[in-house]
């Protein structure tokens, strides 16, 4: 029996989630507050599924894109639905008046997940008659090309409910990341911002250039990356793994003492550090048309990794 997704908001999360289902197997059900959204994502949708198609990351776009619809209303958005995904607005009075809302109206025992990016579950779910059924379900943008997704519940959120979760985003291809706890930010976002707060002060100071800053990443640390988290890559940065690369690094002046020692604070996101980079930043100039060639580049990576993950498994 094909199971059906309520997807409740359809800006580009929403859009990327109805894909993700869709090409995954499972109905998708769209319902946007604003009048005509939902349903010119069903057409949005179409042509993110020939495009990924293109790529070699969905099978049969056709009947993926037939799986697509747009609900008149929340309630019929609901009816049937085996999993709700929420992307509504990131502002934590929207949040708790749409999962009052959701929760009075999906079926018992459905899971209502959100994917905030920053609100923690039990900020707007504490009141709920449901609350034990209520997680976030937070993507990489653009989820449909980028599958982890952090899977974060609250104190009082069902362990049978991040067991769903965790099982249906698995089940669309997706990679799911288990919170053990609540913490600010999720895992993703904290990572994120560390990095950025260093790379904001970097150039700030006058130590590198926002160019070559990029180019550390994206021709350095991310190649990596792409295929190794950072435990992985410092196991194989000494000979003895993980103890022997701490030790080196540890003795008296080594970087892993003396760096973190110093962090970046949140100076560094001030006016005057700002003014600093972007005085050194050349802006693009079409945001939309060089987003659209970082998600063909990412379907394009996320077709090679999957094919060499195929062919060539990595070793225990």
């Amino acid at each position: 029996m094909t199971e059906t997704v309520a997807v409740v908001g359809c800006g580009l999360i929403g859009r990327a989630w109805a894909m993700v289902f869709a090409r995954g197997g499972w109905r998708a059900r769209l319902w946007d507050p604003a009048p005509g959204v939902a349903e010119a994502a069903v057409a949005l949708c179409a042509e993110g599924l020939a495009d990924l198609a293109a790529a070699g990351l969905c099978d049969d776009p056709a009947a993926a894109s037939a799986r697509i619809t747009a609900a008149p209303t929340l309630e019929a958005a609901l009816d049937g639905a085996g999993f709700v995904q929420e992307s509504g607005p990131e502002r934590l009075d929207a949040k708790r008046a749409l999962f009052a809302t959701l929760d009075a109206a999906a079926a018992p025992g459905v899971v209502l997940a959100s994917s905030t990016s920053g609100l923690r579950c039990s900020l707007w779910s504490e009141a709920l008659p449901g609350r034990d059924r209520c997680l976030v379900g937070h993507p990489v943008n653009p989820p449909h090309l980028a599958p982890m997704v952090e899977v974060s519940g609250a104190p009082w959120t069902a362990p049978a409910a991040v067991e769903r979760a965790r099982a249906v985003y698995a089940g669309v291809g997706q990679v799911p990341v288990l919170l053990r706890r609540e913490v600010e930010g999720f895992v993703l976002n904290r990572l994120q911002s560390a990095l950025l707060a260093e790379a904001f002060r970097l150039v700030a100071d006058g130590v590198v250039s926002p160019e070559d800053l990029d180019h550390t990443v994206k021709n350095g640390l991310g190649l990596r990356w792409a295929f190794m988290g950072p435990f992985e890559t410092i196991e194989m940065n000494a000979p003895g793994g993980i103890p022997d690369y701490v030790e080196r690094f540890t003795v008296p002046g080594g970087f892993l003492l003396t760096v973190p020692n110093d962090p970046a604070g949140p100076e560094v996101f001030g006016a005057e550090a700002l003014a600093r980079v972007t005085a050194q930043w050349r802006p693009a100039a079409d945001i939309a048309g060089k987003t659209r060639w970082r998600d063909r580049r990412l379907a394009a990576l996320r077709a090679h990794l999957l094919q060499q993950q195929a062919e060539a498994p990595a070793p225990d």
